[in-house]
């Protein structure tokens, strides 16, 4: 499926890193809930990654609405924006709950 598909869909997400959880290898915390979703395969042969932003507490699961594309332009692994249904984000809004990341790559928010 084209990452652009999932725009506007409601999907079911798993989290594998929680919100305020520690990165395995580089030690930085999570201030969002970070996953993807199950059974999908990104540019990278993993599953389709993502972030879930209005979310501010840990969870294991989320099913909630697709609203961007993160599209590293100097990297194979987009991620989706997901948020709970009655929410929206500016993509100024979006860069700054994923900095924590994302400023290490080039990006463009797909709407």
């Amino acid at each position: 499926m084209n990452n652009r598909e999932y725009l506007g869909k409601i999907l079911n997400i798993e989290i594998d890193r929680e919100y305020g959880s520690k990165h395995p290898k580089h030690g930085f915390i999570y201030p969002v809930n970070y996953g993807y979703v199950p059974n999908t395969v990104s540019g990278d042969g993993e599953e389709l990654d993502c972030y879930l932003l209005g979310v501010f507490e840990p969870v294991k699961s989320f099913r909630g609405k697709c609203i961007a594309i993160v599209h590293r332009t100097n990297d194979n692994d987009d991620k989706l924006i997901i948020v709970p249904e009655n929410k929206e984000y500016t993509d100024d809004a979006i860069n700054a709950l994923i900095e924590f990341q994302e400023q290490y790559f080039e990006h463009i928010i797909i709407r």
